[in-house]
């Protein structure tokens, strides 16, 4: 397959806005694909060459990829750096130099997919002494031989800005139409939330169809995406619900899924990162403490106090998230895990079992130590019960109870009503944060001219796949932060509202929905200006925070997906209204 040919569908792809019309291009392309080639084209769609969980980037910041751009059209360092300026996208700045100085030669060849993609992943995985210098001279090559349009998706896909807006369930909705229909289309999603390889499930279609989709099943080194609560206010409203649950304290920490094979242990984040590296203690502990040969569980990762072993906040586990200086991060926030869920042992995958059975075969799995055990756990149907050790809970530094129905399956990558957590009580007054999505910019004045000022954060519809709007921010951030703001975010900019963002605020600046903060407000309140459960209480009005808040969590354990939702935000603004009431 030439690459031409995918380029000319990602053209079609970035010039709309609407997903169905995303999804009907996607269809075509997949149909189009050779099999051979089909995983890899997925990828490159997603703007990388393998799934999350490898860990491989393209390790190509935009600086070194304009000088490979330099070295192929001949221009001078300032000349693409204006060019850049000027266009505001390096793709579009690559495409634009090209076309001015391109000259076919007969040592050009045309590029295929396979070209391309051997040449990005050669270059992700070119490191040591003289790497950058190679790196520059590989990119240049393959620039070399790219058409004007190809080399604006080279340079996008190398700086990780692709920019065509797609969401995976949008991919997984095209894997279906093209491959088998729309009845399918639950097993195949099924099969990607247990793998988190979109690449794999594609070639599987592809060459066995439907049938070799269903034989997919949980795999050790492949992270199962983490199943999802939903969120209620009283014990006995979610006891109406799951019936006797199994209460488990919810831990102010970062949930980890351990795999073991032999020797060899891996821990990934909920957001499907590697995380071995940060935590090796952790890592040990499942090595020295895991009795079984293979294994996928679950666990809270929670910083404590080094003298008195009491639990601290989240933001304290957040110091080993780092790259350098891991050793001494270890020691000075040395953190426990607490495990709740066994969803796969000696090959055998347990996510169809129920959360008793799971439970059960996980504590005969491991050897309970100090730093690696199960998590507390009340086995009940008695609302005082359970208000009682949900004090408790709070009482010893967690954040309420996850409650379970004993008889639950793993749903994974799924958010349904078989877990549900139980935090502390709403009132009229916004007590508990929420996880919000940053979308949206508007530059400051005064002592914030030259930044910005605020910035437009969204929720998650799950049903829709959307990101509503829900608040204007713009206190609780530190002058630091609002220095730092425009770099971090950087990454993420646009030229236009994003496909999947739902807003009726034209922000001065537009981001891909990636970022997650926590934010905290005075109440929700109804408002006309933004979207998210737009017309669920109120005809022309969603709901919004009022005198909104950063509370400085920058959750980058979260993807966007992870945010708070908008049915959790409905709960919360009806549970506002019975407290009022």
């Amino acid at each position: 397959m030439q690459y031409i040919e995918l380029v000319e569908f990602y053209e079609l792809i970035e010039a709309t806005t609407k997903r169905l019309e995303m999804t009907d291009f996607l269809v075509n392309l997949f149909k189009h694909t050779p099999g051979e080639v089909i995983d890899k084209v997925v990828y490159l769609t997603q703007g990388k060459l393998y799934p999350d969980f490898v860990g491989i980037e393209m390790g190509m910041a935009e600086k070194m990829a304009l000088r490979a751009l330099a070295a192929t059209t001949g221009d001078s360092p300032d000349e693409v750096e204006e060019e850049l300026k000027t266009k505001g996208d390096i793709g579009l700045a690559a495409e634009s130099l090209l076309k001015a100085k391109k000259q076919v030669t007969l040592s050009r060849k045309e590029l295929l997919v396979q070209d391309v993609y051997d040449a990005l992943d050669k270059l992700a995985k070119t490191s040591g002494a003289g790497s950058v210098d190679a790196k520059v001279r590989a990119l240049s090559g393959l620039l070399a031989d790219a058409e004007p349009v190809e080399a604006k998706y080279i340079m996008r896909t190398i700086t990780g800005k692709m920019r065509l807006g797609i969401a995976d369930m949008t991919i997984l909705d095209a894997l279906a139409q093209a491959f088998a229909d729309k009845e399918a289309r639950d097993e195949i999603e099924r099969a990607y939330n247990h793998t988190s390889d979109m690449g794999d499930v594609a070639l599987t279609l592809s060459k066995k169809g439907i049938e070799g989709i269903k034989k997919y099943h949980a795999r050790v080194g492949r992270p199962i995406r983490m199943m999802l609560a939903q969120r209620m206010e009283s014990a006995g409203e979610i006891l109406e619900k799951l019936g006797r649950a199994i209460c488990e304290w919810k831990y102010d920490g970062e949930r980890i899924q351990i795999h073991k094979l032999g020797n060899k242990i891996s821990l990934f984040s909920r957001r499907l990162e590697n995380i071995t590296e940060q935590y090796p203690d952790i890592a040990a502990l499942a090595r020295q403490n895991l009795k079984v040969e293979e294994a996928i569980i679950e666990g809270e990762c929670v910083a404590v106090d080094s003298d008195t072993g009491a639990m601290l906040p989240f933001q304290e586990l957040m110091h080993r998230r780092r790259k350098y200086g891991i050793e001494e991060a270890v020691k000075e926030f040395p953190a426990n895990i607490y495990l709740f869920d066994a969803l796969l042992i000696e090959g055998e995958d347990l996510t169809e079992k129920p959360l008793s059975q799971r439970r059960e075969i996980l504590k005969k799995a491991i050897k309970e130590v100090n730093g690696f055990r199960l998590s507390d756990a009340l086995f009940s149907s008695n609302v005082k019960e359970i208000e009682g050790y949900f004090e408790n809970a709070i009482e010893n530094g967690c954040e309420g109870l996850m409650m379970k129905g004993e008889d639950s399956t793993y749903q994974a990558g799924a958010r349904g009503w078989l877990w549900i957590k139980l935090k502390r009580s709403y009132q009229s007054k916004m007590i508990e944060p929420i996880d919000v999505v940053i979308v949206g910019a508007f530059m400051g004045r005064g002592k914030r001219s030259g930044s910005y000022g605020a910035l437009l954060v969204a929720t998650y519809d799950h049903e829709k796949d959307v990101f509503p709007t829900i608040s204007k921010l713009g206190s609780g951030f530190t002058d630091e932060d609002l220095k730092s703001l425009p770099e971090i975010l950087m990454p993420y900019k646009l030229k236009h509202k994003h496909a999947r963002v739902e807003s009726t605020l034209e922000a001065d600046v537009w981001f891909t929905p990636a970022f997650v903060i926590e934010v905290i407000g005075d109440e929700l309140t109804l408002s006309p200006i933004h979207t998210c459960a737009f017309n669920r209480i109120r005809e022309d009005a969603g709901i919004a925070i009022r005198f909104p808040r950063f509370t400085r969590r920058w959750r980058k354990d979260k993807a966007p997906e992870d945010a708070t939702t908008v049915e959790e935000v409905l709960d919360m603004y009806n549970a506002q209204l019975k407290k009022i009431g």
